[in-house]
């Protein structure tokens, strides 16, 4: 059975910082290439971050500089470090799973940014 658990949200200051997780699994992990995306209620899911099975890494312009995605393929796991937060970054963030024709997506963690 095939699982993307996101974890790591919550509420964080304007400025502050959060590591989001995604542990995958009843998949072979290291031969995906992984994505981070966000919605927001009533707007499309918008991409942040990719990392491509081999390493490497796209950022949307929005967070550029400000997030990192990585992965620990001993893990199964993928990362989003979230730097310097504004309230624009409130969200739902999702990770996603991606190899060929095959894709996955997770339930979702919230980050708020307020303070």
């Amino acid at each position: 059975q095939v699982q993307l658990v996101e974890s790591g949200g919550g509420l964080v200051q304007p400025g502050g910082s959060l590591r989001l997780s995604c542990a995958a699994s009843g998949f072979t992990f290291s031969s995906y290439a992984m994505r981070w995306y966000r919605q927001v209620p009533g707007k499309e899911r918008e991409f942040v971050a990719f990392i491509p099975s081999a390493g490497g890494s796209i950022y949307s312009d929005s967070v550029k500089g400000r997030f990192t995605i990585s992965r620990d393929n001993a893990k199964n796991t993928v990362y989003l470090q979230m730097s310097s937060l504004q309230p624009d970054d409130t969200a739902v963030y999702y990770c996603h799973a991606r190899r060929g024709l095959d894709n996955y997506w997770g339930q979702g963690t919230q980050v708020t940014v307020s303070s």
